[in-house]
């Protein structure tokens, strides 16, 4: 273990595991919920979401990579699941035509709102029921933070990359 650095103290290093076990098996429950539900995945659901609240229904298929942090090969992969399943088209986009968009299909906005109830009655039950508003606080800031410190880095790190 000579390449390891500098070690989690025991209470950093519990905070972790539990992030990471408790996280893991919360993602597990919301997915299997969401199939159980409306046949969907996390991440139909979460396209179908982000379509829905988008104007027009509609994004750039890179917005969309990088609103869901998709690669660009497995936001394709996705959409064209959708597609074949008539919860969204893909067309070109009307001020760029090398660029293309994802649109939210009759379909798909039907299914986004029939899906939501439920989703969230998972979402509460197996997580926000449980903390009071002193924790809910805390979480929204710590992950906040975490998410604008990520997308900062990742942000510097593909300009650094193009330069």
């Amino acid at each position: 273990m000579g390449a390891v650095t500098e070690s989690l103290d025991s209470s950093r290093l519990a905070a972790w595991r539990a992030y990471i076990e408790s996280s893991q098996r919360l993602f597990t429950q919301l997915e299997e919920d969401l199939r159980t539900d409306s046949d969907l995945s996390f991440a139909d659901y979460h396209v179908l979401v982000l379509l829905s609240e988008a104007p027009g229904q509609r994004l750039r298929m890179g917005e969309l990579a990088n609103r869901l942090v998709f690669s660009p090969s497995r936001l394709t992969y996705q959409i064209s699941s959708m597609q074949r399943r008539g919860l969204v088209s893909r067309e070109p986009c009307p001020d760029d035509r090398r660029g293309s968009q994802a649109v939210l299909t009759a379909t798909g906005l039907l299914t986004v709102r029939e899906a939501a109830p439920h989703h969230l009655i998972s979402v509460r039950t197996h997580l926000m029921d449980d903390l009071d508003d002193d924790e809910v606080a805390c979480l929204t800031r710590i992950f906040e933070r975490l998410g604008d410190r990520l997308r900062a880095a990742r942000d510097a790190s593909t300009t650094h990359a193009k330069n």
